[in-house]
């Protein structure tokens, strides 16, 4: 009897089998097309040219390897699938006239590995809705408290790192610049330069808070989408714009169920290759 009630008790505390984790690569990049959408924008290389394209497959190579189930971009369509439409008709041929990351890197890697779909998780306010990166009121708490030297201050690292990037461009590979644009400790990877805004404010008006605040609502809305379809197992490899990267990254390092997969030795490898 007392055998039968400890292998019953064992029984019940046995815990139950746990869902395979969602492994996330964040691959963030500065914009091919340079659409001019930044704060600071860089002058870019036309990467669609033969050279540009040969280290845009030894990256696509790379990253194939991670064996990406869903691939996801900065692109903004409705739920609950957030399919893009535009993938359905992906052809070899569009590298050659679409200039766009979302194309040269997330359409490119997702025909490699076969996938037929890409999401786009992007979150951009709609009518009556918060400005994400409420930039303006910082500017304007700078100019009239008297703070615009700190205001440019927050601004010239990130401009001269878009300067050197300018000029590393005539000889360094796409792959090679992305190491850089996923280092945290760098402009481009990182958010000291968000976090710089936080002096702006005093009592209760904080606009660097708030942008703070904003920016980060974003990018949990952006995470959420992804969380909405990813299901146990999936490898997602996610293609954003690099100002994004460290919460993406936050967010799968931190979520549970999820794990973050390191970008940079796949990036590393396909500068090697390049050599």
């Amino acid at each position: 009897m007392m055998l039968t009630m400890l292998a019953a008790a064992a029984i019940a505390v046995t815990p139950a089998p746990q869902p395979a984790p969602i492994q996330v690569m964040v691959l963030g990049t500065y914009h091919f097309g340079n659409p001019g959408r930044d704060k600071v924008n860089v002058r870019v290389d036309d990467v669609t040219t033969p050279h540009r394209q040969r280290e845009l497959e030894a990256l696509a190579e790379s990253i194939a390897t991670f064996k990406p189930t869903r691939v996801m971009v900065e692109v903004q369509r409705p739920g609950p699938s957030y399919d893009v439409a535009d993938f359905t008709s992906f052809s070899p041929a569009l590298l050659r006239t679409d200039r766009d990351e979302t194309t040269q890197i997330g359409y490119r890697v997702a025909s490699r590995v076969g996938l037929r779909s890409v999401q786009g998780i992007d979150e951009q306010p709609g009518k009556g809705e918060p400005d994400y990166f409420p930039i303006g009121r910082v500017e304007t708490y700078a100019k009239v408290h008297g703070e615009q030297a700190y205001l440019d201050a927050a601004f010239a690292r990130v401009q001269a790192s878009a300067h050197q990037f300018e000029k590393e461009q005539a000889t360094t590979s796409i792959p090679k610049m992305l190491i850089r644009y996923n280092d945290p400790s760098t402009p481009m990877g990182g958010q000291d330069s968000y976090y710089s805004m936080l002096r702006f404010g005093d009592g209760d008006d904080q606009p660097g808070a708030d942008l703070n605040a904003m920016w980060y609502l974003r990018n949990a809305k952006i995470f959420a989408k992804l969380i909405n379809v990813a299901k146990p197992g999936d490898r997602i490899l996610v293609v954003y714009g690099a100002g994004h990267s460290y919460w993406l990254r936050h967010f799968a390092a931190t979520t549970p169920g999820y794990e973050l997969v390191d970008v940079t030795p796949y990036l590393q490898r396909a500068a090697d290759q390049i050599r």
